[in-house]
């Protein structure tokens, strides 16, 4: 069974552009669980722009679902994580002014590094997942790092979907089979939406986990929330 995750970033994003409490992320992150996802994303920045710090002590006690914490593994963000203690945290290499994720690790670079983060996360009980590019040689070294899983970024594909699914899919295909040979789980995210979703859910061995925000907060403009993750959740299941 695949799971669904709901990252509420632009809900917090909304949220600070008035300031004040509206809408409220705890409400809406337990909304969403009500309403079907079984998991709940987020991904604090520096910046704190939109899910703030706090933001992550507010939700880890009401959720009833999998919180994931995603983030760059700065100290400050070490720090965060391992007094939230989330059932999973997923390192990604983000710049300091990155408007959103737009690469994955190099996980032989910063294979020393990501071991060090990773092994202090998973001695206090937190699953461990990297954010990488579906290269054959990072999925493979990730297994080296000690994580759990990897996340798969897929905005190479959901860009490439329109043109042709089969070419756009293959090389996620190829790596979510090399993560399977080395006993890694599989995660995926970023710009998978209504129209590629079932798609790439059908075809990727493996897969456990999809972490969707944006695509997912736009549809519930128009479709409202609670019909929107049964939406999604129809597409994985």
């Amino acid at each position: 069974m695949i799971k669904l995750s709901v990252n509420i970033n632009k809900i917090a994003t909304l949220r600070n552009s008035r300031g004040g409490d509206i809408p409220n992320v705890v409400k809406l992150a337990i909304d969403c669980e009500r309403f079907g996802a079984e998991g709940i994303t987020v991904h604090p920045r520096p910046d704190q722009r939109h899910i703030r710090y706090t933001d992550v002590f507010d939700l880890k006690p009401v959720l009833t679902t999998e919180l994931n914490i995603e983030g760059n593994p700065i100290p400050q963000f070490i720090d965060l994580v391992l007094k939230a203690k989330p059932a999973q945290v997923t390192l990604v290499p983000d710049a300091l002014d990155a408007i959103t994720s737009n690469a994955g690790w190099d996980t032989i670079k910063f294979e020393d590094f990501l071991k060090e983060v990773i092994a202090e996360f998973k001695m206090n009980g937190i699953r461990t997942s990297i954010f990488v590019d579906p290269v054959p040689e990072m999925v493979r070294n990730a297994a080296r790092t000690g994580a759990d899983r990897i996340e798969l970024y897929t905005e190479a594909y959901a860009s490439q979907f329109a043109k042709g699914p089969a070419k756009a899919i293959a090389p996620y295909v190829n790596a979510a089979n090399i993560a399977c040979e080395v006993g890694l789980g599989i995660n995926a995210g970023h710009d998978l939406n209504l129209d590629n979703l079932r798609y790439f859910a059908n075809r990727i061995p493996g897969l456990l986990e999809v972490s969707i925000g944006h695509a997912l907060i736009t549809d519930a403009l128009y479709y409202g929330l609670p019909a929107t993750i049964r939406m999604y959740l129809n597409q994985i299941k």
